[in-house]
């Protein structure tokens, strides 16, 4: 198949071409977004791939639909970016990688929770300084601290696991639990609890019409005083200005981002030498007790190699007809 392959940087590039070596696929690149303005890359392609930042809404899906486009083959977990309703008007089938690496998003979460708590970000900063003073840095210990995992999925039950083994105690908040984290103890609580009582929270939910702005200003204030709240999941889920006033009013003690609601007009590019015209984002930045990092947390090699196989694997079965072997989102 011919496919139109968008927002793709070197290491797509890489991953995807290796993938492809046996099914031969013509896989075509582009590095800009897809959106209503740029369909038109797509046209003589029988199938476009796509990442968390392009944009699949009515119109787009529609471009695509008159050019013969019957796949979208996303190249992450979510798909909160498609309007699937339209899709399935138009008989594009939409497939995406289920599963590639928990372990890497589950350890980048555990990554933000250490160098918020031990300050590790501005340590970093002094000693390159010469300034090698503890004042401000103290941290706690994480040993019996009470860890929300919202979202008990691959991820979300990885993370879990991942800080039990520190000696934290987990309590989870899921629509549908997790059987094994409820078979190994692990107690299933409401969200109402779980903000009270939870010391760490680490968002591993979809984003969805349910949990759009799940921590919202009502929210944050049940939760503790000083909370550590951690964000790998989409940044939709979090209502940026009340939680920029919950760490102005230190109700949020910490704050680790790997995703942003309005990351797709800033994240994967290099704007170093512009100004940022995000006024939130940029608020964001000017507290020492937030991380953020640029949707970085699936980014390991393992994880690569497995979203292009499966990716490609998806184009193949589709091309074959093999419906029940795909990943369909439906």
């Amino acid at each position: 198949m011919k496919v139109a392959v968008f927002s793709t940087k070197a290491y797509d590039r890489e991953f995807l071409t290796r993938a492809n070596q046996q099914a031969t696929h013509t896989l075509v690149f582009h590095e800009t977004q897809l959106n209503a303005q740029t369909a038109l890359l797509a046209q003589n392609s029988e199938a476009v791939c796509c990442f968390v930042n392009d944009r699949l809404d009515a119109d787009t899906l529609a471009q695509l639909a008159a050019f013969g486009i019957q796949l979208i083959a996303l190249r992450c977990a979510g798909f909160n970016q498609v309007d699937l309703a339209a899709a399935k008007q138009l008989g594009i089938k939409v497939a995406r990688v289920a599963e590639y690496s928990p372990h890497a998003v589950a350890e980048h979460a555990l990554g933000l929770v250490l160098m918020l708590n031990r300050n590790l970000h501005r340590a970093h900063h002094r000693v390159r300084e010469n300034d090698y003073s503890l004042n401000g840095l103290l941290g706690f210990d994480l040993v019996n601290k009470t860890v929300g995992v919202i979202g008990t999925g691959k991820i979300g039950q990885v993370f879990a696991s991942i800080m039990r083994g520190i000696g934290c105690r987990i309590m989870a908040y899921d629509p549908q639990p997790n059987p094994e984290l409820l078979a190994s103890g692990v107690p299933f609580v409401s969200l109402e609890q779980l903000w009270r009582e939870a010391d760490i929270i680490s968002l591993h939910c979809p984003l969805n019409s349910h949990t759009y702005h799940m921590v919202n200003s009502d929210a944050i204030a049940q939760m503790k005083t000083g909370v550590m709240l951690i964000n790998t999941g989409r940044g939709g889920l979090i209502d940026t200005r009340a939680v920029i006033e919950g760490l102005k009013s230190k109700k949020i003690g910490y704050l680790g981002l790997d995703v942003y609601e309005e990351e797709g007009d800033l994240f994967f590019e290099d704007y170093s030498n512009q100004l940022l015209q995000d006024d939130v984002f940029a608020r964001l930045l000017t507290f020492p007790n937030v991380v953020i990092t640029g949707h970085q947390a699936f980014f390991t090699r393992e994880a690569l190699d497995a979203i292009a196989r499966i990716t490609i694997a998806n184009i193949t079965h589709f091309e074959q007809g093999e419906f029940q072997q795909m990943v369909l989102v439906e």
